[in-house]
């Protein structure tokens, strides 16, 4: 389990992340989601003991993480940019990590290496940024960590690859009890592996939540009345967005599906479709709301 308790990091006297508190359960892969320049870049380094909080803490399995080496040891990040030495091949990386990592499994290595099809001796930094990330994620697993913190893992993946990776890390978790965490702009692809998302602005969280939860908590409703319609009715919604097409109003709505259905019902609509939302969409309207400027996709 990792408890991060009321971080607060800061740059040059900047907070970049405001007394952050939440945790992440054993066994589940958590989506850490947020607008450009949220921080999660940030927390993810000082998650990782990358960086030292200027207060609070951070402990994986009850042990703190910064300058602790055996619980480092548990953990592994893989950065945006995945880091490589010059001129090293992937067999010369895995030699490094092999004498850092105790618990480095060879087999593991062997296995993956044949799956993602990598020349093993030839210079990492010759491939492209797509063929390096693969080769980051053999290294990580074959390190066999207790947590994987991934910081956009799938950026220059393409989509054979990417079903190869996710399938990879569900069975990591399932099979391993392994821990992720996952920051990644590309919704779609957090949507498929997340159990609990949180999203992230201006170095605070908007909302925390299991993902099914969130899902179960938002809905597009579309609305049309013969003759006036209720405005009372938009006023008890607890609306996040609302525009009107011709005589059809488009709501974004929040609150249990039942509860929102017995406040429209009573108001008799001849169109009333109540429709599940996307991850992606639920981002869009929860920034919307806290007033992000971003484009309406209510169309999409």
């Amino acid at each position: 389990m990792i408890e991060i308790k009321s971080i607060t990091k800061a740059f040059e006297g900047a907070e970049i992340i405001h007394d952050t508190s939440f945790s992440v359960q054993k066994a589940s892969i958590y989506g850490l989601l947020g607008s450009n320049g949220a921080g999660k870049t940030t927390l993810l380094k000082t998650i990782a003991g990358v960086l030292k909080p200027e207060s609070g803490e951070i402990l994986v399995n009850t042990q703190p993480v910064y300058e602790n080496p055996s619980t480092k040891e548990t953990l592994f990040f893989i950065p945006d940019q995945p880091f490589f030495f010059a001129h090293y091949s992937l067999n010369q990386m895995a030699r490094f990590y092999r004498n850092t990592y105790s618990r480095w499994d060879d087999d593991r290595f062997k296995s993956l290496s044949s799956l993602f099809g990598i020349d093993p001796y030839k210079n990492l930094h010759k491939f492209s940024k797509g063929v390096q990330r693969q080769a980051a994620f053999i290294l990580a697993l074959s390190t066999q960590p207790e947590v994987l913190i991934l910081d956009e893992p799938m950026d220059g993946l393409d989509p054979v690859v990417r079903k190869k990776v996710k399938s990879v890390l569900i069975t990591e978790v399932a099979n391993r009890d392994m821990t992720i965490i996952i920051s990644s702009h590309n919704l779609r692809e957090v949507e498929d592996i997340c159990d609990h998302i949180g999203i992230l602005h201006q170095g605070r969280f908007l909302l925390e939540k299991e993902l099914d939860e969130l899902k179960s908590g938002i809905h597009k409703v579309q609305l049309a009345f013969s003759g006036h319609i209720p405005e009372k009715l938009f006023g008890e919604l607890e609306l996040l967005h609302k525009e009107n097409r011709g005589s059809v109003s488009l709501c974004i709505v929040r609150g249990d599906e039942q509860h929102v259905k017995s406040l429209i019902q009573p108001y008799h609509p001849v169109i009333f479709d109540l429709l599940p939302l996307t991850l992606e969409e639920i981002f869009v309207y929860e920034m919307e709301d806290v007033g992000y400027a971003i484009q309406n996709i209510m169309d999409q």
